[in-house]
């Protein structure tokens, strides 16, 4: 592996507390988006909160920006829009996401159609499909979404501790949801939308954070059968440093990729590649400053 930064010798486990300060912000921010969501008080996107997917096709191209401008002075502000491909015929087919409204007596489909024709007279619409998705739906998807990631959580629990030892599975278990809790509550701080695809992105940093922590900790267990005379701080601080180069390595391929999305994958790709770039920045993190000083609070109980 291409070594970036070389031999370092940082003392890690030293700035741990200062760590563990930062850290219990992120985690209070995280339990707060969690309350707020559960309540419903959150910026909750029509999967959660109920609303109208439309799906319509173009006789001719049409741009996007202008789409999204006619639904905004139509009174359809927060409509998602997204240029997808058309089922038959050329043209262009979009997917219109709007959340319910309660002060638009008419069924949001018609009018989303109706704005859009006036929009560009001279193009020919056809509405291909329209959904929509009730606030019960809406309370059911949440509640599936929370019970999801609670299962996901135990079994990396599980897979670490049977990969490694039981305190392994801990300490990675506890850093990943500090690092899904992280990223949630600085979404809500910046009051973004959750939406299905904010769920997707942290499922996938939960993958993603419980890689690397597997690195850290095959290399700290290697190091505890090798380096017997040293303490477990040592021990874990030279683990830590070994695979500092391949850490930050693999870090950066994922954000140019993700940074990539961010700026060029539309608005519908924003959030989503904003809450992974989060997520690489957070999951190293933590592997560093909260997995593996976790390990330090049974230093006298790990075995090898």
């Amino acid at each position: 592996m291409l070594e970036l930064l070389g031999k370092t010798k940082i003392d890690f486990m030293a700035k741990r507390y200062v760590a563990f300060a930062v850290s219990g912000l992120l985690i209070l921010s995280g339990f707060l988006a969690l309350v707020q969501i559960s309540r419903g008080h959150a910026k909750l996107g029509i999967d959660f909160s109920g609303g109208t997917a439309l799906q319509v096709r173009f006789a001719q191209p049409v741009p996007l920006a202008e789409a999204r401008d006619a639904l905004a002075k139509g009174g359809f502000a927060d409509a998602e829009l997204q240029e997808i491909t058309a089922t038959s015929g050329g043209g262009t087919a979009l997917l219109v996401r709007v959340k319910r409204q309660t002060s638009i007596e008419e069924k949001a489909a018609e009018r989303i159609g109706a704005l859009l024709q006036q929009r560009f007279p001279g193009n020919a619409l056809t509405v291909e499909s329209s959904t929509e998705v009730g606030p019960t739906i809406g309370r059911k998807l949440r509640d599936d979404t929370v019970l999801a990631t609670t299962i996901a959580l135990v079994g990396i629990m599980i897979y670490v501790a049977l990969r490694f030892e039981f305190r392994f599975g801990v300490a990675a278990a506890v850093a990943t949801v500090h690092d899904v809790l992280a990223v949630l509550g600085i979404l809500y701080l910046l009051d973004k939308e959750f939406t299905l695809l904010i769920v997707t992105a942290l499922m996938t940093l939960a993958g993603y954070s419980l890689t690397d922590k597997v690195v850290v900790f095959d290399r700290i267990r290697e190091n505890l059968r090798r380096r017997r005379q040293e303490s477990i701080t040592e021990t874990i601080n030279a683990s830590v440093n070994q695979v500092l180069s391949r850490t930050v390595v693999v870090s950066l391929c994922m954000v140019l990729a993700v940074s990539a999305l961010f700026w060029w994958g539309g608005e519908v790709l924003h959030d989503f590649s904003l809450a992974m770039l989060l997520g690489v920045v957070i999951g190293n993190y933590s592997s560093i400053f909260v997995a593996s000083p976790l390990l330090m609070l049974w230093r006298s109980a790990i075995r090898v």
